[in-house]
């Protein structure tokens, strides 16, 4: 098993002396960061801004290059730090968070360039009155509504200009930056709204015509803006390439790539490619200009590589390959040009086929098709996965040679439009990420001492399936993962973080790992959780700019005035019971805040009662479960987590784990149809079939019947084999059909009740019938009609035979009334 290193985790710490006051914050909020990046090679001060920050005591920096030189607290909403960034820090985004002695921060973001900050200064909104700065700068500013800020840079003929602007990169809010490059006379040279190399940012570049002096205008598209809309843009001399071929390499070699599209031409280097390495690898291009201040995507992936050569635009010109494991690279140089490579493959190879270009920031929408040799299409792809790419999985139908084209959506083409097709195996891949208990509010792994923290670990299994085993890696001291792990019918795991009453209060970035339980595979998937944090949302509350790093931030926390515990319930929950679970807090102190609980998670065909809590001053509560008829049968772990606020904010904890039973139904009831008239008694019949024998006397109500229709509760025990119910109808109930009835059954077992409702059954509500018409009186001298027995006591009669006897009596009744209206014989 591979332990992930974390040596490329840096932990920027500047600790304040821990107090053992009572606490004051909980759930710190880090609102914004400025200024928004610094040099590297330089200190930086820096002000973080939020809320419930006066118990701050470190930075966590994920990526390593700065360290914190000074930190002080400087109100409940500010810390100021001293930031020295190293000269060899790589260029690009750092992501922090503020941890304090009662929670972690949001995550926010510090970008580090190359170039010296320039502040922008105002009055610059006019094209007659720019500021003045030097080229090669980063100037930092801020768009305001209508806003439009103009630089004005000064270079010879001949030499390069180039503007690239970080405005949705930094995270702050909803802004989509234009820049363009102008000459003295207001021509623009170069303009860019968005370019796909930087997402929505965008970035001109020029070669300069003349001596002279050059303006750079910065303004929101639409010219919107606001006060959030901070913006920095690299102004300078530095290459600016739109694409990169090969776009990936081999981990530990080096490689020799190509930047095109940078306006003084194309141009190669060689690179050194690290061991290992995130999905987020860049490469950054550099002459003796400068440096560009964002890198290029670049796949560290071990496939070999073959680069297209031209002419490849037909399968006859194709660039071949001989095998089927390979990373086909290029670029679709114009509007009229397709790809083609040929690879060979084996029957009964399975292989993945991925074409990476929006994903590696090109201008390229792929189109891919499949081919044999005789030309025949196979499959086609234009967009997979939620994304422009494309992607085939390939079945290899027989061996031979197989051929690939790449194209353009739209048929565009330009020296930005760059792909990489990647063909490999189809091989397990374990993806795994964390589920948010509040929509829209990311967990923050706070964990107080002496209690629990929850996660829900959501698991994305491609190309295998299994039983899932969780650790921890590099946690705080003092803290542990508490997991049953996660079946194979599951994609969501519950994770409990506990930390021992001792652990020392501090943070660290760790990591969660799942691995496949399988002791006949030597090298079982394994997975490492990816916490995407969304910065900026757009309509309707959908992602637009996410931030994911590969490290969790974690820390113990001061210790808070309440632990819950579950009463672990000694009966079972049945299919279509239910069951109230009694939760109990345990306060210290003077604590008397309301606690809101809810289960972590609901096992498979249950559900619970939500938006209860224990109220203020209060130490228990009851949730309510219900189990679905199709309910999982076996022993699950549940747990319930809370939120209270502490001092001025939210805190979260939970429970331990505690095992809850579903099982089958103990009884089996089947419903006899009835009928009552208004103002009428009936039975109503139940049989019963007891599945699992049980002591003494179940209780039974009789429930769902229609408003003015009753009856009694009654009470059975095992050995019963039909329950009858007295049923009632007041003259004034509703006539119809009513098919919702159930019973619901409480059966004692071991002190506690298991709830059943066992349905459904139906009964109609009628209308008397029509009253009888007295027959006509005996005529004088005919015999009394003979004196009829007295009635012998009817047996109950079924369904069927009460349908009949209705029938009956509705037609006598119906014979009888022609007969009462007939006149006698002889009369006038």
């Amino acid at each position: 098993m591979t332990v992930r290193p974390f040596a490329q985790f840096t932990l920027a710490l500047f600790t304040l002396a821990c107090s053992s006051a009572t606490l004051l914050a909980s759930s710190p909020v880090l609102s914004n960061i400025v200024p928004r990046g610094g040099q590297r090679g330089t200190d930086v001060e820096v002000v973080f801004n939020g809320q419930r920050l006066e118990d701050a005591q470190e930075l966590m920096i994920y990526e390593p290059g700065i360290d914190v030189s000074e930190f002080a607290v400087v109100s409940p909403t500010q810390v100021k730090a001293k930031l020295k960034v190293a000269a060899d820090c790589v260029l690009g985004t750092k992501h922090i968070r503020v941890r304090t002695a009662s929670g972690v921060s949001d995550l926010r973001t510090f970008r580090v360039g190359a170039l010296p900050s320039v502040a922008e200064k105002e009055p610059n909104s006019e094209f007659a009155t720019p500021q003045v700065v030097a080229n090669n700068c980063t100037v930092e500013g801020i768009i305001q509504n209508e806003d439009v800020d103009y630089f004005v840079v000064e270079a010879k003929k001949g030499e390069r200009i180039t503007a690239e602007v970080e405005g949705i990169r930094l995270g702050n809010t909803m802004f989509d930056p234009y820049v363009a490059i102008l000459n003295e006379a207001r021509f623009e040279l170069a303009t860019s709204d968005d370019a796909a190399l930087i997402w929505q940012d965008g970035v001109a570049s020029i070669i300069a015509p003349a001596d002279g002096k050059y303006i750079v205008q910065i303004r929101e598209s639409s010219y919107g803006g606001n006060g959030a809309c901070h913006y920095r843009c690299h102004i300078g001399s530095y290459p600016r390439p739109l694409a990169i071929v090969p776009a990936g390499g081999k981990p530990g070699t080096k490689v020799q790539v190509k930047f095109l599209g940078d306006v003084a031409g194309e141009f190669t280097r060689e690179f050194d490619l690290p061991a290992t390495g995130g999905p987020d690898y860049e490469l950054f291009p550099q002459d003796d200009k400068g440096i560009a201040p964002s890198g290029m995507q670049f796949r560290l992936v071990d496939l070999e590589n073959s680069i297209e050569a031209e002419p490849n635009e037909t399968i006859q010109t194709a660039t071949k390959a001989g095998s089927s494991t390979i990373a086909f690279n290029g670029v679709l140089a114009s509007k009229t040009d397709v790809d083609f490579f040929g690879f060979t493959a084996t029957k009964g190879q399975n292989i993945d086929i991925h074409v990476h270009a929006r994903q590696i920031r090109s201008e390229l929408d792929p189109v891919l098709i499949l081919y044999n040799a005789q030309g025949g299409a196979i499959a086609s792809n234009d967009d997979a996965n939620g994304t422009p790419d494309s992607y085939i999985r390939f079945a290899v139908p027989a061996d031979g040679e197989y051929f690939l084209e790449v194209r353009d959506h739209l048929r565009r083409g330009g020296n930005a439009f760059h792909y990489r097709i990647e063909l490999t195996p189809v091989a397990p891949k374990l993806l795994l990420g964390v589920n948010e208990f509040v929509q829209y509010v990311e967990p923050h792994m706070a964990i107080p001492q002496g209690n629990r923290f929850p996660l829900l670990i959501n698991a994305n299994r491609q190309n295998f399936g299994g039983v899932l085993a969780f650790r921890g890696e590099n946690l705080p001291p003092g803290v542990v993962v508490e997991s049953f792990g996660m079946s194979a019918d599951q994609n969501i795991a519950q994770v409990i973080l506990y930390a021992a009453p001792d652990a020392v209060v501090g943070g660290k970035l760790g990591q969660l790992a799942a691995t496949l339980e399988d002791p006949n595979n030597p090298t079982p998937p394994t997975g490492f959780v990816r916490l995407p944090t969304v910065l900026v949302r757009g309509q309707n509350n959908r992602p637009f700019w996410t931030e994911s790093t590969e490290a969790l931030a974690m820390a113990v926390t001061q210790k808070v005035p309440f632990t819950l515990q579950i009463v672990e319930p000694k009966v079972p929950l049945v299919q279509g019971g239910q069951m109230s679970l009694k939760v109990v807090a345990t306060r210290e102190g003077d604590f008397k805040a309301p606690i809101k609980i809810e289960l972590m998670l609901n096992p498979n065909g249950m559900n619970s009662s939500r938006e209860i809590s224990i109220a203020e001053g209060q130490t228990e509560a009851v949730l309510l479960l219900n189990a679905a008829g199709n309910a999982q049968v076996k022993e699950h772990k549940i747990a319930v987590r809370g939120e209270a606020t502490v001092g001025s904010g939210p805190v979260m904890v939970c429970s331990p784990f505690v095992n809850l039973r579903i099982a089958e139904p103990y009884l089996k009831f089947t419903y006899e149809s009835a009928a009552v008239e208004l103002g009428a008694e009936t039975e109503l019949v139940v049989k019963v079939e007891t599945i699992k024998p049980f002591d003494g006397n179940a209780s039974v109500q009789l429930l769902g019947l229609p408003n003015k229709v009753t009856t009694t509760p009654a009470e059975f025990n095992k050995d019963a084999k039909e329950l009858i119910f007295k049923v009632k109808a007041e003259a004034d109930a509703n006539p119809g059909n009513n098919k919702s009835l159930f019973c619901q059954v409480v059966v004692t077992e071991s002190g506690e009740p298991i709830i059943h409702n066992l349905g459904t059954g139906a009964i109609r509500v009628d209308k008397p019938l029509p009253p009888k018409v007295a027959p006509m009186p005996v005529a004088q001298g005919q015999p009394a009609p003979p004196v009829q027995p007295a009635p012998v006591q009817a047996k109950r009669l079924t369904r069927l035979e009460q349908l009949r006897l209705e029938q009956k009596l509705r037609v006598e009744g119906q014979n009888a009334a022609p007969a009462a209206e007939a006149k006698p014989a002889g009369g006038n």
